[in-house]
């Protein structure tokens, strides 16, 4: 049986410009998902440890809260005095004349906002401190953490960046959904996880790309085999390794790495 090809992978295939200074390194995304899930999931679920750990994790540059009252959006940090801001945009603590200071002179008066509360009730754009640049032909897929709890008090969006052709913020958009009391945010807590993907992979054309068998009377002989395989012959068999399907898949990875 041959072999699939594997593909060419870009070196490096991302390169993360940090522009926060205090903002923490990129993390690779983690197979336990920060120990947040069931031990037995980690060992035998493959489909949860694989989504788990693709891409890489950014957190937010620093500790703050923001309030909804369900018009108007405020935020304070631990430099505020204890005081609620409004939050239109918002820079991070001194930024701007940090960013002034060490920037071309046709860059001064550009520095990127930390906090944005666009127009639409109970949205917020949070930045992670960095831009990216992907090879070319890449981009990224900003999301909420796989297989990790969900925040309370906000739902983040995803979105695809084509991050070989645009220099600018890595960011969330999220949706608040509590009002009236502070909602925290933790700079030890991943903000967002990126995912690379081949731009081509996103195309009209693939997503188009589908068919469909609606009948179990339609099902053909090698379907069956296959179901065979998968499911009735390890039910009938008593003696059966638990997990197999993980132990399977990461042989043949670790075959495909060498």
């Amino acid at each position: 049986m041959s072999k699939t090809a594997k593909p060419e992978i870009p070196k490096p295939l991302i390169t993360f410009y940090r522009m926060l200074p205090d903002a923490r390194p990129p993390l690779r995304a983690d197979q336990a998902a920060g120990g947040t899930y069931p031990t037995r999931a980690f060992r035998y679920c493959e489909p949860m440890r694989t989504a788990s750990a693709f891409g890489w994790y950014l957190f937010p540059p620093m500790d703050f809260q923001v309030l909804w009252d369900g018009r108007e959006t405020f935020w304070s940090h631990e430099g505020a005095g204890g005081q609620w801001l409004p939050l239109g945009q918002s820079h991070y603590p001194d930024f701007d004349t940090y960013f002034d200071e060490r920037v071309p002179e046709d860059c001064r008066g550009f520095a990127l906002p930390f906090l944005g509360a666009p127009n639409e009730p109970g949205l917020l754009q949070i930045w992670s401190g960095y831009v990216a640049r992907t090879a070319p032909g890449w981009s990224v897929l900003a999301r909420p953490l796989a297989n990790f709890p969900r925040p309370s008090g906000y739902e983040a969006y995803e979105g695809i960046i084509e991050t070989d052709r645009w220099f600018g913020p890595i960011f969330t958009n999220v949706r608040l959904t509590r009002t009236g009391t502070p909602i925290h945010i933790r700079s030890e807590v991943p903000l967002l996880q990126l995912q690379p993907f081949p731009r081509w992979l996103y195309a009209d054309g693939v997503s188009e790309n589908f068919d469909l068998v609606e009948r179990l009377e339609d099902f053909k002989d090698d379907d069956w085999d296959r179901f065979r395989a998968t499911i009735v012959n390890p039910m009938n068999d008593e003696n059966r390794p638990r997990g197999e399907y993980a132990v399977k898949v990461r042989k043949r990875r670790k075959q495909e790495d060498e």
